[in-house]
């Protein structure tokens, strides 16, 4: 495979629409061999979130994918974002690149948010020689935006093999900065309409990703598709336009350095007040309409996925939650998967917006007080 064929690998994928497609073996493709996973996340999540501090462990988790795609100049590289961590695939070329990406943006962590933030480099060769395999598909939450699913058991592989102290990446050094532009958390938590948001983790059990798992995954799509928009967190028009303040000291400290931070928070401010007085009074400002960007927020969110196993950020009403986790307790006690759930009543979206003139934002969904962070609590509580 060339070069350029190559560093184009999830462009030149398959593209499916409906999201059920995800339990579909054939819409995934492997992994060049050549190429690596970069994978980090947070140590101690769960004692920062029980803090109160998710907005800044969720900041932490898509900063990774900010710094990464901003560094290696492209937007187009396979990703998924887990709460408090997030997963990478580039190719070998952009090793480099990545790892320098990575050593800052553990340093801006450390310093600017206080958390700790591990990080690795993990090649498809070393997968490949556990028998395991990172196979990638390509789903389309809106005719602008493109998420990656993984399966293959690789990138679970991978994470462990983090957190276990290999393949690391060497934080920076004090003062490191990585270019995180783009990266916004400025919308308030998004209540639930329907009764609950349930953030959901389901992976294979002891036999592994079989036909019986991949029924489970169809099924407990199925019923989510049964709520209005399959669950969808958000309203189709958008969540509502305010004038919120909490997110942003983070962005000004993830967007500017010391000593240009408050007038970069002014300037947020402004943007805000701008956008809150546009969407009120109706008014455009060139190509940037307020209300189209509220639906594209809406299209564009992944809160939905699959990373060798489903994650879901759904607002569902009792009787269809109370349906999915019997589902899942059966699934548990026949050995098909093992699962974690955490209810909260908001999600919490965190933005990577290249240009807010542009279509292409994306939006990255998670329980408001813990979501996939707690439930994966939950899911190793059960193991052990």
């Amino acid at each position: 495979m060339g070069a350029i064929a190559n560093d184009d690998f999830f462009d030149s994928l398959p593209v499916f629409v409906d999201f059920e497609g995800v339990a579909d073996a054939g819409n995934y493709r492997p992994l060049p061999n050549d190429w690596i996973l970069a994978v980090a996340d947070i140590v101690g999540s769960t004692g920062a979130i029980e803090a109160g501090r998710y907005k800044a462990v969720n900041m932490a988790g898509a900063s990774v994918i900010s710094a990464l795609l901003n560094a290696l100049g492209r937007h187009n590289y396979p990703f998924v974002f887990g709460g408090d961590g997030a997963l990478v695939a580039i190719p070998a070329s952009a090793a480099v690149q990545a790892r320098e990406a990575l050593a800052s943006v553990q340093a801006w962590v450390r310093e600017d948010l206080q958390l700790t933030l591990r990080a690795a480099l993990v090649p498809m060769s070393e997968i490949k020689a556990q028998g395991l395999d990172v196979r990638v598909a390509r789903f389309s939450a809106s005719p602008e935006v493109f998420y990656a699913m993984f399966t293959g058991g690789g990138s679970s592989w991978a994470e462990a093999q983090m957190k276990a102290g290999k393949y690391a990446i060497a934080a920076g050094p004090s003062g490191s900065r990585p270019d995180l532009t783009g990266l916004s958390c400025r919308w308030n938590p998004i209540v639930a309409r329907n009764g609950e948001i349930l953030s959901i983790i389901a992976i294979p059990g002891d036999a592994g990703a079989t036909a019986a798992f991949q029924q489970l995954v169809a099924d407990i799509v199925a019923i989510a598709a049964e709520q209005n928009r399959g669950a969808h967190p958000l309203p189709a028009d958008g969540p509502p336009i305010a004038f919120n303040t909490s997110g942003v000291e983070t962005e000004a400290r993830a967007t500017a350095p010391r000593g240009q931070r408050l007038l970069r928070k002014i300037a947020i401010l402004a943007q805000i007040a701008l956008t809150v007085a546009m969407d009120r009074l109706g008014l455009h400002w060139g190509k940037f309409d307020p209300k189209q960007y509220k639906r594209d927020v809406a299209r564009n969110s992944d809160f939905r996925k699959f990373d060798d196993g489903l994650k879901m950020t759904i607002d569902i009403d009792p009787a269809r939650l109370q349906r999915i986790e019997a589902l899942l307790e059966k699934a548990s006690k026949a050995g098909i998967a093992r699962f974690g759930l955490h209810r909260q009543d908001s999600a919490l979206m965190t933005c990577l917006v290249p240009t807010p003139m542009s279509r292409n934002h994306m939006h990255f969904i998670d329980g408001a007080s813990g979501g996939y962070a707690m439930a994966a609590s939950n899911l190793k509580a059960k193991l052990s």
